[in-house]
This record gives structure tokens, sequence and C-alpha cells, in this order.
């Protein structure tokens, strides 16, 4: 059963924010733009794993594809109501505080790898990650989303 949607993350303005800001960084594509369904539905069901979050002081997770909510082990109302800090444990917050602040400077990254940390406490590393700012249509920074497609679990 899908899990019920509801905030920013689940809105086709903001699927098409994270969509068109990858390919704006990238040059690439996140999500075919010919499948069936709505932006949202299809940034949700793509075979990655997709988070992004917002621009709080301490920045909160306002969207995860299906496969990111499976690998933290939350359901949609959990994950997006957590600081995206949370995501990593906390002798690996600083290293990924001075990332993201790169990948604020530079617009994204790719090839990340990091230790996270599910809601169980089942740590994992992403590779091959790219991180990249979420951009509103004047070209304004609005947040910043992750995408994934491999980890290894660590126990």
């Amino acid at each position: 059963m899908e899990p019920i949607r509801t905030g920013i993350g689940a809105t086709n303005e903001h699927a098409l924010r994270v969509i068109d800001s990858y390919r704006h960084w990238t040059g690439r594509r996140l999500v075919e733009e010919g499948e069936a369904g709505t932006a949202a539905d299809r940034l949700f069901q793509a075979p990655l794993y997709i988070l992004s979050h917002g621009m709080e002081e301490d920045p909160v997770l306002n969207f995860g594809s299906r496969l990111a909510l499976e690998l933290w082990e939350m359901d949609w109302q959990t994950f997006i109501r957590m600081p995206s800090r949370l995501t990593a444990e906390p002798m690996e917050r600083d290293a990924r505080e001075a990332f993201m602040r790169a990948v604020r400077e530079q617009g994204f990254v790719s090839d990340y790898t990091g230790v996270r940390i599910s809601g169980s406490g089942r740590r994992f590393m992403i590779a091959e990650a790219t991180v990249w700012n979420v951009l509103d249509e004047a070209g304004i920074r609005c947040g910043q989303a992750a995408m994934f497609s491999r980890y290894l679990d660590l126990g």
C-alpha cells in the first residue's frame, strides 16, 4: 500500500524543481519524462534513493522516494519531519555539514560516499551519490537534494 503523502515534498511543483534542478546542474535526466503519472509520482516511484530538504536553519527533510523510505526504515510522515542532519551518525555530522556547504557553493557534487543511519539505528554507506542545490523557477536556491543507486549495509 502506498503511503499517504502530504506536504511540500508531495507536490508536483516540488518534484519538478528537484527534477529540473538535477538536469540544470548535471545535464542528465533524473526520471523519465514520458512515463505515466505525475512528476511527484514518478519521483517517488523512481528506482533510485532520492531525498531532499528545505532551507530551514536546521534543514528538515521534505521528500523521500519509496526506496529512500525503505532504506531509512521510516514512513512518509516521520521522514518529512526529520532534520536531515539526523540521517548521519553524530560523529559523521561535521563531515556531512562541510560537504553540504561545498554543494551550496558549487551547485552540485557527484561521487559522494558517506555513512548514514536508519530509523532503527542500522548503519549503511551510500555510494556514488550526487547532491545538488534545488532551484525554484527564478533560479533561487530553495533546498538541496541527493540521489544514489547503491549502498553497503554496515550492520
